[in-house]
């Protein structure tokens, strides 16, 4: 039995953040219907290929199945509609307006089928100032204020090297959705879930907008370091960086031990984590003056065995081929009908009685054209609303 077995979701959605949230709740075992216009979703085209198969689409439509519609015809929004009253849930990452253009909106939809779930995600939500906007993670990265504390201390505003806001808005439409889902068992009815990338990038903001709004001070950038404590950072070794965090009462000691710093332990400077904090640009050069003449191999044994949280900084080649990712089947590979057979991420969330799991593939585009109609009671007329 699968978590969510039972549960339809249409997907509208394209590119990054609408399609990693069904593809969350397809791994948890929904049916994921993606909807795509003839010619298929935009990603479909993305570099790089694998036998003519776009990697960047295999990598977050795995376990859906593909329906290709016209939804700018008659007939086309009809077949949708009759889709519609089969299903739990509809994601949608359009520019507020559009669906309401293509007759697919929630007004329209929840007239059809008064229990269904209906998650929008956009830039910035569908009310406010901005609302209008097109939403990329960029720019939501850059406006929520992300850009300013990512980067080096003083150094130019940088990207995170993750699309933070695309796939944090995923993660909080999926717990949308299944607190909709519950609360429907209640209320039998459905709802409307307004998620945007710009609340998103402010929802993650935790300790940036408490240092604002108790100290009043502008948040900066932190290189790899924690906001409000430390030794939370990364350090040189002789032949590379590593990560250790030893800011608690009970690790602190014992890490000027291990450096051979005790000195700190009666040096006023850094007495507590606001004085290190403070002080830390010293801090981390009397730090350095003695992790960088041994490998980082011998510090990490040594944090290891005194039980300080600490680690390698790894490429992803690495990470992707360490044993305990293995271990935790965070690899997996799966068998595609044209590509053959690709690696892909595993499920990140274990469940020890409903576990989520691989069934296939990314589907080619209309892959289940036919078979989703026979499931709606419908035969294809011809192919100028339904094209595959």
């Amino acid at each position: 039995m699968s978590a969510l077995k039972g549960i339809r979701v249409v997907d509208l959605s394209q590119v990054m953040a609408g399609p990693y949230c069904s593809m969350l709740l397809a791994d948890m075992g929904a049916d994921v219907i993606k909807i795509e216009p003839p010619g298929g979703e935009n990603t479909r085209r993305w570099p790089p290929h694998k036998e003519g198969e776009s990697a960047a689409f295999m990598a977050i439509n795995r376990n859906k199945r593909s329906m290709t519609l016209d939804l700018k015809t008659d007939e086309g929004r009809n077949v949708f509609y009759k889709l519609i009253e089969t299903a739990d849930v509809l994601v949608e990452n359009y520019r507020p307006g559009v669906v309401k253009r293509l007759g697919v909106d929630y007004d329209t939809l929840n007239q059809i089928n008064p229990q269904l779930i209906y998650c929008s995600i956009s830039g910035f939500g569908q009310y406010g100032p901005y609302s209008s906007r097109g939403g990329y993670d960029l720019i939501a990265q850059g406006m929520t204020g992300i850009m300013s504390v990512t980067g080096e201390r003083g150094g130019n505003p940088v990207k995170c090297g993750l699309p933070i806001t695309d796939l944090g808005v995923a993660l909080f439409s999926v717990y949308g959705i299944l607190s909709a889902l519950y609360a429907r068992v209640h209320s039998h009815e459905g709802q409307f879930i307004d998620a945007s990338l710009f609340d998103t990038g402010l929802a993650l903001s935790v300790w940036e907008s408490t240092q604002y709004w108790v100290n009043g001070e502008t948040p900066e950038p932190t290189g790899s370091g924690h906001r409000l404590s430390a030794p939370y950072q990364a350090f040189q070794a002789s032949d590379g960086y590593f990560t250790v965090g030893a800011d608690t009462p009970h690790h602190w000691p014992e890490f000027c031990t291990i450096i051979g710093r005790p000195e700190f332990l009666s040096d006023e400077r850094f007495v507590d984590d606001p004085s290190r904090i403070q002080n830390l640009k010293e801090f981390v050069r009397l730090i350095e003056e003695k992790t960088s003449l041994k490998p980082r191999s011998y510090w990490l044994e040594k944090f290891e065995e005194a039980g300080i949280p600490a680690g390698p900084i790894n490429t992803y080649p690495e990470s992707l081929n360490d044993s305990h990712t293995f271990s935790r089947r965070m690899v997996e590979e799966i068998e595609h009908p044209v590509a053959g057979k690709i690696k892909a991420l595993g499920i990140p969330i274990k469940l020890s009685k409903t576990p989520g799991r691989i069934k296939h593939a990314a589907p080619l585009l209309g892959q289940h054209t036919e078979e989703i109609l026979k499931e709606l009671g419908m035969e294809r007329l011809d192919s100028s609303w339904i094209n595959s």
